[in-house]
C-alpha cells in the first residue's frame, strides 16, 4: 500500500513514536536498566574474557566467569569501603537525645565560625549564633527534623532502596554472564535479522564494532580520569585535616563523576561542608578553590585529550540527555545517559538517512559551503 503522507504527518508520527518508546521505557525500566547496565559491561569486559580464552587457554565459560567475578569482587570491596565510612560518620554525628554532645558540638562549630570571622562584631555575631544552642533557630530546625517522622521515612526509604539495589544488582550480573558466554551467537543472529545479503551483514558488524569500542572508550576512559580524580582529591582532603572523611570522599568522586556536570557539583558539596565543619570555614574556601581548579583543569583538557573523539557529544545534547532519561530511568538514567547516547549517535551516523542527527548531537562545526561565483556583469547594450 502506498501512502502519500506530507511532511507534517511524518513529523508527526515521527512524535507519536518517540512519545511511544519514552512510556515504554519509562514503565519497562525495571526490565530495561538492568539489560542495558548489563550490556555496557559486557562491552567493557569482552576483550577481558576474549584474553583469559586466546592467551590463557580457558574454556570460554570459566573465561567469562573469571571477569564477571573480579567485577563483583571489585564492587563490593567499594561497597564495603563507602559503608565503613558511612558508619564513622554515623558514629560521629551526635545523638539527637544527647543535648550535651550537641551543644559541644554547637559550640565547637561556633567557635571556628568566630575565628574565621574576626571583623564581626560579637553583638552581631550572637545575634546568629547565639552562645546557647536552644536559642538558635537553625539548630532547633535540625533537631526537630531528627526527631520528625520525616526522617524516619527518610530511613525507610533509604533501607528499602538498598535492598532493591541488591536485587538489582544480582539480576545485572547474572544477564552480563550470559551476554558474555552467548554474545557472539546473538551477534549473529541479529546480523540475520537484516537480511542474508553480505553488504548488510557487513555493515551491521561494522556499526555493531564502532558502537562498543565507542562506548568501551568512554567508560574505560572515564573510569582511569575518576580514579586519578578521587586520589588526587582524596590526599588533598588528607591534607587540609580531614583524615577522617578522606577516602569516603574519593569515593563518591570517582562515582558521581560518571554523571555530567551535576555529578561533578554533587561530588564537591559534602567534602566542603567537612571541611567548614571538621577543620575550619577558611578550609572550606580552600577545598571549594582547589576542587573548582582541578574539575575545570580535568573538563576541558584532561577530557577532551585523553578521551578524544568516543565522546564527541555537544554540551546541549549532554544536558538533554541527562534530563530526559533522568525523567525516564530516574538517577540511574543520569549515569546511562553518557554511554547510551555515544551509542545511539554511532547509529544515526550509520543508517542511511538519520546522518543528520548524528551530526545534530556530535561537537564538530559543519563544513562551510562555498560561496558561488559572483555572476559575470551583463553586456552593455551597443
Amino acid at each position: 500500500m502506498n501512502l502519500n503522507l506530507t511532511t507534517v504527518t511524518r513529523y508527526g508520527l515521527n512524535v507519536l513514536a518517540a512519545l511511544g518508546a519514552s512510556i515504554a521505557l519509562f514503565f519497562g525500566k525495571p526490565i530495561f536498566i538492568p539489560v542495558t547496565i548489563a550490556g555496557l559491561l559486557a562491552a567493557i569486559l569482552w576483550p577481558g574474557a576474549n584474553w583469559l580464552h586466546r592467551r590463557i587457554r580457558m574454556p570460554w565459560f570459566v573465561a567469562c566467569c573469571t571477569i564477571v567475578m573480579s567485577l563483583v569482587f571489585v564492587v563490593l570491596l567499594i561497597f564495603a569501603l563507602v559503608g565503613v565510612s558511612f558508619s564513622q560518620i554515623l558514629n560521629d554525628i551526635p545523638k539527637p537525645n544527647d543535648d550535651g554532645s550537641m551543644q559541644k558540638s554547637y559550640t565547637s562549630l561556633r567557635d571556628k565560625f568566630q575565628e574565621a570571622l574576626p571583623f564581626v562584631t560579637t553583638k552581631s555575631f550572637n545575634s546568629v549564633l547565639p552562645l546557647n544552642a536552644e536559642d538558635s533557630g537553625l539548630y532547633r530546625e535540625i533537631k526537630r527534623f531528627f526527631y520528625s517522622e520525616q526522617f524516619t521515612s527518610l530511613l525507610l526509604s533509604v533501607t528499602e532502596h538498598s535492598f532493591a539495589l541488591l536485587a538489582e544488582s544480582v539480576l545485572v550480573i547474572f544477564t552480563l554472564l550470559f551476554l558474555l558466554v552467548e554474545g557472539q551467537m546473538l551477534l549473529n543472529k541479529i546480523r540475520n535479522i537484516f537480511g542474508p545479503m553480505p553488504e548488510s551483514q557487513i555493515q551491521v558488524s561494522a556499526s555493531f564494532r564502532q558502537m562498543a569500542e565507542s562506548v568501551r572508550s568512554y567508560l574505560v576512559w572515564r573510569t582511569i580520569i575518576n580514579i586519578g580524580l578521587g586520589i588526587l582529591l582524596g590526599i588533598f582532603y588528607y591534607l587540609m585535616g580531614m583524615t577522617q572523611h578522606a577516602v569516603l570522599w574519593a569515593l563518591l568522586t570517582m562515582i558521581l563523576c560518571y554523571i555530567p556536570y551535576l555529578g561533578t557539583i554533587a561530588a564537591g558539596v559534602l567534602p566542603v561542608l567537612d571541611a567548614i565543619v571538621s577543620v575550619s570555614p577558611w578550609t572550606g574556601v580552600a577545598v571549594l578553590i582547589f576542587y573548582v581548579v582541578v574539575v575545570t583543569v580535568e573538563g576541558y583538557l584532561i577530557v577532551p585529550w585523553m578521551m578524544g573523539r568516543s565522546m564527541d557529544l555537544n554540551a546541549t545534547t549532554v544536558l538533554i540527555s541527562c534530563l530526559y532519561w533522568y525523567l525516564v530511568w530516574g538517577t540511574a538514567g543520569l549515569f546511562l545517559a553518557m554511554p547510551i547516547m555515544a551509542a545511539i549517535r554511532v547509529i544515526c551516523s550509520n543508517v542511511p538517512g538519520w546522518e543528520p542527527w548524528g551530526s545534530l548531537m556530535g561537537s564538530d562545526e559543519l563544513p562551510e559551503k562555498p560561496k558561488p561565483d559572483p555572476a559575470p556583469p551583463a553586456p552593455s547594450k551597443p
